[in-house]
């Protein structure tokens, strides 16, 4: 197939789908350009190289098919589910953060959601009500673009910074200029990071649990990618150090969001918990008992009232399903870390290639100065170009990702994700950039 592909083609894809023309695709949704490129690729015959979406690309265990398949034959379809969670997944998702992440958070305070998205759209909702005056969500950006999303649907005011330019001790002078103004309700951010896959440290955790703590806010952490920080070979042994790290260990002001989707490549049941600390889910906010018309304590009114109104539950096999995953995981049977440590060598590979045809990493530094780990995600740019040129730029040749900007990022750049690359596409990326350096070298 000859690259560029036919501007008049990838025209008309995206104006059908609500672009005035290509130049808006570095603004599109992750589902917009994953529709535009689905249709390109059906109307050219050409395969793209996809890394916007981030889909997992490993088999979902058996595990979790197996006992839902079980709980159906036992009849569970014909019954609503309980909306605080069936006993197993509450039971063995307590395990799961104390085997894990080393937290005590008793079963009462583990609630399924319909995924992690349902999770923080119903937490954007509530922090917000919890206390007058307190109506922001603060970012610890680059983000998962949705949750913003999120919030402008809601109509819920956002403020953020980039966490790539405070890191360590300049977190905390960053962090308190945004809470000193009282208006900050939840501070939300993703360890390992979507889209940088740059991961907290202790004392940055330590940070912000102690200021959410001063200055009464909550924090939302969103450990979608649990224990995927694979520079420690020595990560995922359950009830064994080392520990996913958690602001959980330096305030009660948090709660945990984990998905099933990416650790246990289960994205298509959406199955996902949160799990509440005990002295937060207990305290009463008179404003939400007034707004809600009960008794304003933060773990009944998310359960019976934010929940409870947008699924009525999760779906009650997908419980059972989850369930028998985290009881796998937390008896050493289900070895999800061992088994995601795919993600970076892909990774690895795709930087390498990326590297030799003139790109080069954007994030590619932690806290400590040393490299970012290799793994889902990672950020990449091209001489001094905007993420939003390299994604115009970028589909004629039959490669897809996001740009940084919708992700708040401060830096030029785009997103890529490694799940879904192929072994047999490795060599044909490696083409496409090449001619891709070719074409753009000079100009």
């Amino acid at each position: 197939m000859q690259f560029p592909l036919d501007k008049h083609v990838v025209d008309a894809i995206c104006y059908r789908f609500g672009l005035r023309n290509f130049h808006e695709l570095g603004n599109a949704s992750i589902r917009q350009l994953v529709g535009v490129v689905k249709h390109i690729e059906q109307s050219t015959g050409v395969e793209f190289v996809n890394m916007a979406i981030g889909e997992p690309g490993l088999p979902a265990d058996m595990i979790g098919i197996e006992a839902e398949h079980q709980a159906l034959l036992n009849g569970c379809a014909s019954h609503y589910p309980n909306i605080l969670g069936i006993p197993e997944v509450k039971k063995w998702g307590s395990e799961f953060v104390r085997a894990f992440i080393n937290l005590q958070r008793p079963a009462e305070c583990i609630l399924p959601t319909v995924g992690s998205m349902q999770a923080a759209f119903a937490l954007n909702m509530m922090l917000t009500q919890l206390q007058p005056g307190k109506d922001t969500i603060l970012f610890m950006d680059p983000c998962f673009p949705v949750q913003k999303m999120q919030c402008r649907v809601i109509g819920t005011r956002i403020e953020a910074f980039d966490i790539a330019d405070f890191r360590g001790e300049k977190l905390h002078d960053e962090l308190e200029r945004h809470l000193k103004s009282g208006r900050i309700a939840g501070i939300l951010y993703s360890n390992p990071n979507n889209p940088t896959w740059s991961c907290l440290t202790d004392d940055e955790l330590r940070t912000i649990g102690e200021l959410a703590t001063q200055y009464d806010a909550i924090v939302l952490e969103d450990l979608a990618y649990l224990n995927m920080d694979f520079r420690d070979p020595n990560r995922g042994n359950p009830y064994t150090a080392p520990y996913q790290p958690s602001v959980g260990h330096y305030t009660h002001n948090c709660i945990q969001l984990i998905s099933c989707s990416k650790i246990f490549s289960y994205a298509g049941q959406r199955a996902a918990f949160v799990a509440i600390d005990p002295e937060l889910g207990k305290r009463v906010y008179p404003a939400l008992g007034e707004r809600l018309n009960n008794n304003g304590e933060l773990l009944h009114s998310f359960s019976y009232s934010f929940l409870y109104v947008l699924s009525s539950g999760v779906c009650h096999s997908v419980q059972y399903g989850m369930a028998a995953m985290l009881k796998a995981a937390c008896e050493g049977k289900l070895r999800y870390v061992e088994t995601t440590r795919e993600y970076a060598r892909r990774a690895k590979r795709i930087k390498e290639i990326m590297t030799r045809n003139g790109f080069h990493i954007v994030y590619d530094t932690d806290a400590d100065g040393q490299p970012v780990g290799d793994g889902f995600f990672f950020t990449f740019g091209y001489k001094d170009w905007t993420g939003e040129k390299m994604v115009n730029k970028l589909i004629y040749y039959g490669i897809s990702a996001i740009s940084l900007a919708s992700t708040g990022a401060q830096r030029e750049g785009m997103r890529g994700c490694v799940s879904c690359i192929r072994e047999d596409q490795y060599e044909e990326l490696d083409r496409r950039l090449a001619l891709f350096n070719r074409d753009y070298f000079d100009k």
